[in-house]
């Protein structure tokens, strides 16, 4: 066959590993941009807290939409384009990040915000240097699910216009009854998935060393182990 495995018809007029930067370009653009979006939403929620039931009611209503409905109603004002595949995408990534921003932010002491106060941190200054990253760990296993999933659905696009990344390769494998083509597709896809998910568990890893660890040695039992407290390294870095 020619050009080997990798070889996609031209019909697509891309190649292989074009396709793969289109589809990492089609997941991740939305996940950011909702993140952007979803860190101002979530910090109003947390200061009035009767915005966040029907906040949440409004997210989850959007992310029951499907995305063939989205794209219905996008198509007429953005096109066949990728901006019709990624204000889904964003949109469906908000029902993941505001309630894991907004519980991650809630679980910071009161003492700890009492302290920061009290150092001349102003309500600015104690939500990025100390809530948000005492919140880390949640806000990024919502970026787990957010990209994962993200990556997932971006094959949909392929509905309109060659916009799906490796999804294309699927819509052409099922059209030229080319196997190979579906499992590239399949394959890739998940292959994307998993390396995005290693990198962010590599990412919490190393912005919350105060997290504790798979492995560990063996102690005593009369010897207690000394752990950082999460609210003081936070406080601490915050005032450095």
């Amino acid at each position: 066959m020619n050009g080997g495995i990798f070889h996609i018809p031209s019909d697509l007029q891309n190649t292989y590993w074009g396709l793969v930067a289109l589809h990492l370009r089609l997941a991740l653009v939305p996940v950011v941009c909702g993140l952007l979006v979803a860190l101002p939403i979530a910090q109003l929620c947390v200061r009035l807290r009767w915005l966040y039931p029907p906040v949440l009611w409004v997210t989850t209503i959007l992310y029951a939409v499907p995305s063939l409905a989205f794209f219905v109603v996008l198509i007429d004002y953005t096109g066949q384009s990728e901006l019709t595949v990624m204000i889904p995408l964003g949109v469906y990534s908000l029902v993941v990040f505001v309630p894991a921003i907004v519980d991650g932010v809630r679980s910071v002491p009161q003492e700890t915000l009492d302290a920061a106060t009290a150092m001349g941190l102003g309500p600015v200054r104690r939500y990025f240097q100390v809530q948000l990253p005492i919140a880390a760990p949640a806000i990024i296993a919502g970026l787990r699910v957010a990209t994962v999933s993200s990556i997932s659905l971006v094959s949909v696009g392929m509905l309109i216009g060659n916009q799906g990344g490796l999804g294309n390769l699927l819509n052409d494998g099922m059209i030229y009854h080319q196997p190979r083509l579906i499992w590239l597709s399949v394959i890739g896809s998940a292959v994307l998935a998993i390396l995005a998910d290693a990198l962010l568990v590599l990412v919490r890893l190393l912005v919350t060393p105060w997290m504790p660890r798979g492995s560990r040695k063996a102690r005593p039992v009369d010897e207690p182990e000394a752990r950082p407290v999460p609210a003081a390294a936070a406080l601490e870095d915050a005032v450095r």
